[in-house]
């Protein structure tokens, strides 16, 4: 019998948290793959450090997942996906609840990891983290391994986990795209995913933020020819030249160094997340800082944004506030600290705003406010890491997989991607099923059903 937990991220986007129990008679052996935080919850972002929350604080907002149908099982391994928040932010505050079950990941994805449980605050962490190479499989009990496949998002090294149990494959892709040009030179492991497909796949768990999009996600190649084409044209002569993205998004950062290479320009990160996520990326050779530079400290901040505004046509700023979040770089020099915005600035946004109500609000003020101060505002030289219908409609015809449980989205999108299943020739409520934050898909003896009981 092979149960998939969907304790979080299946009512929302964020938060995400899954696992893969299986039993043959005996007690059941459960590994976890994810444990995020919502961030929109307790108005924080990546230069907040999340681990000063207490962890009841955050259950209580609704901004980490509620593990407690886990507390009696034996979790083997806990698994992650990749280094985004939303996958990882929980890791301090949860894997505590599980001590001494090791958890696995790639080694950025791990790096990341450590180091919020570095700047945990309440909890000291015990869980052994280990960095496993794509391709290997590792033996985390009598019954299951696994196993991570390389895949592309907007962070490097992103992986979909595959769990495999004596019932076959269940593989679930955390977030994912298929980007075949992918400027760091990533791509997905379409001969695996494949082998997988012939080997036989029980269950693919698959995240459906944009499947309701009928196209397939652009590459990364295209953001930076979109970059390109703005920044290295005669037309740009502003002095001041201010680009926001995510800090985790290393492709869009390496981009941004060469085109300020490119310009004759240093390319300069401010904010503690930019510098985190590059720290860790250059360690790895992940990223190439040839004449690029980060600050964090907020003396530093002050003393290098003072230096940039008397030269502006010397530099290229890559800051963080990018949704508008308080406290971020970009919002307080919108709101007139550290730097003197005005006419003579040009603000790239190069990431789309996140469809919720209160990033939406955060940056409506943020672009009025620069507005205001006549600052010259570029939006959306962007493209999504999230897969869209023709992406998934692919991984479902190499996977073929038995059953489907689509995840990390709202319920429409959940529902979207059951629509997609069943184009493929899958029935909603067969070997489909769309789920519920703390609700399990059982499935064995050659009969799949969705069942509230783990909720109770």
């Amino acid at each position: 019998m092979i149960k998939i937990y969907t304790i979080s991220g299946y009512e929302e986007v964020g938060k995400n948290m899954t696992a893969v129990g299986y039993s043959d008679g005996g007690r059941e052996e459960v590994v976890i793959i994810d444990m995020g935080i919502r961030l929109d919850r307790v108005l924080i972002h990546e230069d907040v450090n999340i681990q000063q929350f207490p962890t009841k604080e955050l259950q209580k907002l609704g901004a980490i997942p509620d593990d407690s149908i886990l507390r009696d099982k034996k979790v083997v391994a806990i698994a992650l996906t990749h280094g985004h928040l939303d996958h990882i932010g929980a890791v301090a505050k949860l894997a505590p609840h599980y001590p001494d079950v090791p958890i696995y990941g790639t080694p950025y994805t791990v790096k990341l990891a450590k180091s919020e449980v570095k700047s945990e605050e309440y909890f000291e962490v015990k869980n052994p983290m280990y960095e496993t190479q794509f391709g290997e499989i590792v033996q985390v009990s009598e019954n299951l391994a696994i196993e991570f496949v390389r895949s592309t998002h907007s962070i490097p090294q992103a992986a979909m986990v595959v769990v495999h149990t004596p019932e076959g494959a269940v593989v679930h892709t955390g977030d994912f795209k298929f980007d075949n040009n992918n400027p760091l030179g990533e791509r997905p492991d379409y001969k695996r995913l494949k082998e997988l497909g012939k080997e036989g796949v029980k269950v693919l768990i698959a995240e459906s933020t944009r499947v309701a999009e009928p196209t397939k996600t652009p590459s990364e190649a295209v953001a930076q020819m979109l970059l390109e084409d703005f920044f290295l044209y005669e037309g740009v002569e502003e002095k001041g030249l201010i680009a926001t993205t995510f800090a985790s998004h290393i492709a869009r950062l390496q981009e941004l160094i060469w085109i300020a290479n490119k310009m004759n320009r240093q390319a300069v990160f401010v904010g503690r997340s930019l510098a985190k996520y590059t720290g860790i990326a250059k360690q790895l050779g992940l990223i190439k800082m040839k004449g690029a530079r980060a600050v964090k400290s907020p003396n530093a901040i002050g003393k290098v944004l003072s230096e940039v505004s008397s030269a502006r046509e010397n530099y290229l700023l890559v800051v963080t506030g990018h949704q508008g979040e308080p406290g971020a770089v970009l919002t307080r020099m919108a709101n007139g600290e550290l730097y003197d915005l005005g006419k003579d600035d040009t603000v790239v946004f190069s990431a789309g705003t996140i469809p919720n109500p209160l990033n939406m609000a955060q940056r409506y003020v943020l672009e009025t406010k620069l507005r205001m101060k006549g600052v010259r505002m570029i939006t959306d030289l962007h493209v999504s890491g999230h897969a869209s219908r023709e992406d998934h409609r692919y991984l479902i015809r190499m996977l073929n997989p038995e059953n489907i449980v689509p995840a990390h989205g709202e319920f429409r999108m959940l529902t979207h991607y059951a629509e997609l299943a069943e184009e493929e020739g899958y029935l909603i409520g067969r070997d489909v099923f769309v789920s519920r934050n703390g609700y399990t898909v059982e499935i064995g003896d050659g009969v799949a059903k969705l069942s509230s009981e783990a909720k109770n």
